[in-house]
């Protein structure tokens, strides 16, 4: 009886030891598990240039958004009684030859910068990534006819190629974009390509061919988002060259219409006064800069955060 008693006891004993034990296992705190695109964000956010592009970006973007709320005035409004007048507390970057409010028609000229630079580059990296994409899987005959197409139209200068394009269709904010699009696409889609030639190859891909996946269901699935990292890097990039693009086709008079309140018609407007009245080309042309250095810093950062040597 003793012994018995003693058995029982040393047996509930034992098993709160074991059922501690295992709550103290499972009391650990989990090693966190750091996804793919939680270090890359974090790659970012390290980047100093690249937080403060992100800023300058967002700045831009929020100022494009509620313009109507931060212009002080009507950009349209020519007040003749009052043109080129000096910064002042009625007109923060004074006005111009027609008496319009400088700040306003800056403020105003960010709607035209955002617009063109966004739609353009992602025109050009939807026609690019589709070109990009079956020149690399299918490669031999499919590969060196596109490539052939994408070399005729890098054999034409962007912007003598994009005016030739918007004479053909006349002014305006489309055309501007599609000229830009148009002549831009060849960049992305050899891009694209080169990432996919090494891609292609690799043990996930022939094991979902294997599986009977279908030539699309392989390149929208697989391929791509294996192989986007340069283009997404480079598209960060073409929006502030875009920008400057456009900003060259309205200074040279074949870009979005002269009353716009756009920064290269601003510029175009002040060419007649410098050494006069500086400030009518010193303005638009810090907007120009700030708005390409963000999108440098963004594209900068996007590229060190997606290489893959870093990881």
């Amino acid at each position: 009886m003793t012994e018995l008693t003693k058995s029982t006891a040393d047996s509930g004993t034992a098993e709160p030891a074991a059922g501690a034990a295992t709550a103290t296992a499972n009391a650990e705190p989990a090693v966190a598990r750091i996804t793919q695109w939680g270090e890359i964000r974090h790659r970012f956010v390290a980047n100093k240039l690249a937080v403060v592009g992100l800023v300058l970006v967002a700045v831009l973007f929020l100022t494009a958004i509620f313009a109507p709320l931060l212009a002080p005035q009507d950009p349209y409004h020519q007040d003749l009684t009052n043109t080129l007048a000096d910064p002042s507390s009625a007109h923060w970057l004074g006005t111009d030859a027609l008496g319009r409010d400088q700040f306003s028609r800056i403020i105003f000229g960010t709607r035209i910068a955002v617009e063109v630079g966004l739609a353009s580059i992602f025109l050009a990296c939807t026609i690019g990534i589709v070109i990009g994409a079956l020149s690399g899987y299918f490669g031999k005959a499919t590969d060196s006819v596109l490539m052939r197409i994408a070399d005729v139209f890098f054999a034409f200068p962007l912007i003598i190629g994009a005016i030739v394009i918007i004479m053909a269709m006349g002014r305006g904010v489309m055309p501007v974009i599609i000229s830009l699009a148009v002549f831009s696409w060849p960049t992305v889609a050899r891009l694209l390509r080169s990432s996919i030639l090494s891609v292609r190859e690799a043990d996930y891909v022939h094991a979902a061919r294997a599986l009977g996946a279908g030539t699309s269901r392989i390149i929208i699935r697989h391929i791509i988002p294996n192989s986007i990292a340069a283009v997404m890097a480079y598209a960060a990039f073409s929006v502030g060259g875009a920008i400057v693009a456009e900003a060259s086709l309205s200074f040279l008079g074949v870009g979005v219409s002269p009353e716009v309140p756009e920064w290269g018609n601003m510029l175009a407007g002040a060419k007649d006064f410098l050494g006069v009245k500086d400030y009518l080309w010193v303005y638009p042309s810090i907007a120009i800069v700030l708005t390409v250095l963000g999108f440098v810093f963004v594209g900068d950062g996007l590229r060190d955060a997606l290489d893959p040597k870093l990881r």
